[in-house]
C-alpha cells in the first residue's frame, strides 16, 4: 500500500522483528538474537543467533565472530563467520578471518582474507550447530580472534 514490496514484507515476517544498529552507534559486547539484525554501525563483540538473519551494511563493521543461520555482508568483519544455511557476500564485503558456510554467494569485488570451508551445516566438525548448543556450552570467545582452519 505504501510502496513496500511483498518480498520485503515477507522477509521481515519470516525472521520476526528487526533490530537496527544505526551508523552512529557503537556496541561493545556480545549480541545474541532471534529474528533479524541490521548493522550499519560498529560492533566490538561476538554475534550469534538462534534463528535469524544478520545483515552487515556497507557502513557496518564487526570485530568478533559471527554465527547465524543466514548472513549478508556488505561491510567489514574482523573475525570468523559461521553461516549455517546461507552466506551472501556483497561487492563491498571484506572479511578478515575464516568463513565456514553451507551455501555461499559471492559478488565480484567481495574479499575474504582467510580460508573458505564448506560444511553441510556451516559449522566445522567437532562444533555443534547453533541450534543444538546449550546455554551451558557457550564459552566466551576472544573478540576478533581468527581461528586456524582445521584439517578435517
Amino acid at each position: 500500500m505504501f510502496g513496500k514490496s511483498k518480498a520485503a514484507g515477507n522477509a521481515s515476517n519470516k525472521h520476526g522483528s528487526t533490530t537496527l544498529i544505526s551508523s552512529e552507534t557503537t556496541i561493545n559486547g556480545d549480541i545474541h538474537f532471534t529474528g533479524a539484525v541490521h548493522i550499519e554501525g560498529r560492533v566490538k563483540g561476538n554475534i550469534s543467533a538462534d534463528h535469524g538473519l544478520l545483515t552487515i551494511a556497507h557502513s557496518g563493521s564487526v570485530e568478533g565472530d559471527v554465527r547465524a543461520q543466514r548472513v549478508v555482508v556488505d561491510g567489514h568483519v574482523r573475525g570468523n563467520v559461521f553461516a549455517e544455511e546461507h552466506l551472501e557476500l556483497a561487492s563491498r564485503a571484506v572479511i578478515t578471518g575464516n568463513v565456514f558456510y553451507n551455501v555461499i554467494e559471492m559478488t565480484k569485488g567481495s574479499q575474504v582474507n582467510g580460508s573458505l570451508e564448506h560444511h553441510p551445516n556451516g559449522v566445522p566438525a567437532g562444533q555443534q550447530p547453533l541450534l543444538e548448543r546449550s546455554e551451558a556450552s557457550d564459552a566466551e570467545m576472544p573478540v576478533g580472534e581468527v581461528i586456524e582452519a582445521g584439517n578435517n
